[in-house]
């Protein structure tokens, strides 16, 4: 089959499911994203478990890919949504077109069927990553700042002592650095990308934004790399509900609903977030001695990943054009939860 081809040749030129899925879902329709995926799935399905990342085998559960059907993909595809043969042949032309014209990425993941994954680092402990998203969802669905600062203060304290006791157990292994994608939402991708920089500068991880596409590249370690998102994430959340809620309390046609108001906004929380995260005690200042030379080998190993990874980045500039818009950005993200000012973790 010509599109199982297709996706193959994508998986040499560094794609991986997600990437796929959420290009084409931002450019071509919805039976063509659902062809996508089937198409994905048929395309990993010869692979054992054992030679498959975990990393690739999570986002195949996450967009759902799994081959359901029997017999050629086209006829099933069709039958399950109520389409024509004719209708399943052109949307498969026009996905087949697409995916042909997309360009080469960095290579991130070795390919399914390429290596054994036994000796895969991993990432967050899961108990750990469990109770980080728990109450990181508690801090986001509280309508009282004080209690979701709390509650964030904890999850960002909990992976910062787990990424540094993970940091002594792994101290004899070579430092390795990976790399990750990060999609963002296409509306105010560039504002928002800059959160997720400031964010993944505080856990010792870099980031390029890859502003046609609607992603971020963050390069770091597998455990601080998972801190990024879950924190990038949880302030999104805050930052899109704290700019909307301004543009609630305001009359229409008022400057808190325009589009200046709202970039400037964003681009205020995430300067404001960047200084409150640089004035907290650097997670690499540690009073066991034997950490510094391990953190000092992760750098030196982000810093030539990235360099081979990005062998051209430019600095991009935004331009803020609403002062209120930047006030209100400032005052929200001063009571966003990034967990200042506490020292310990309770348990429970």
């Amino acid at each position: 089959m010509e599109l199982v081809k297709a996706v193959d040749a994508l998986w040499k030129r560094g794609w991986l499911p997600y990437d796929i899925r959420e290009i084409v879902a931002r450019s071509l329709d919805e039976s063509a994203t659902s062809l996508a995926v089937d198409v994905i799935a048929l395309s990993c399905s010869p692979h054992p478990p054992a030679t498959v990342h975990p990393r690739w085998q999570r986002q195949l559960e996450e967009i759902g890919a799994s081959v359901w059907w029997e017999g050629p993909l086209l006829e099933a595809w069709a039958t399950r949504h109520i389409e024509t043969r004719s209708y399943a042949e052109r949307t498969a032309a026009e996905l087949l077109k697409f995916l042909g014209r997309l360009p080469s990425l960095p290579q991130i993941l070795p390919m399914p069927g390429d290596v054994l994954m036994s000796a895969v680092r991993a990432g967050l402990d899961p108990k750990v990553l469990n109770r980080v998203r728990g109450l990181l969802a508690k801090a986001e669905s509280t309508a009282f700042p004080e209690e979701a600062e709390a509650l964030s203060a904890k999850a960002q304290e909990l992976m910062n002592r787990h990424a540094l006791e993970r940091a002594m157990l792994d101290a004899d292994l070579p430092a390795q650095a990976t790399s990750r994608r990060m999609w963002l939402d296409k509306s105010y991708f560039k504002e928002k990308s800059q959160l997720v920089h400031v964010v993944a500068e505080a856990f010792r991880s870099r980031a390029v934004a890859y502003d046609g596409f609607g992603f971020v590249a963050l390069v770091g370690d597998e455990v601080d790399l998972e801190s990024v998102e879950l924190l990038s994430t949880s302030l999104l959340v805050q930052a899109t509900r704290a700019m909307v809620a301004a543009g609630g309390k305001a009359g229409k046609g008022s400057e808190a609903r325009s589009r200046p108001f709202r970039k400037s906004f964003l681009v205020a929380y995430a300067s404001r977030i960047g200084e409150r995260l640089a004035a907290v005690p650097s997670a690499d200042v540690v009073e066991d001695e034997r950490l510094l030379p391990v953190l000092a080998d992760r750098k030196k190993a982000v810093d030539t990943l990235f360099d081979e990874m990005f062998t051209r980045t430019r600095t991009s500039r935004v331009t803020v054009r609403s002062a209120a818009g930047w006030g209100a950005g400032r005052a929200a993200a001063d009571v966003a939860d990034i967990g200042t000012g506490r020292s310990s973790v309770t348990s429970g």
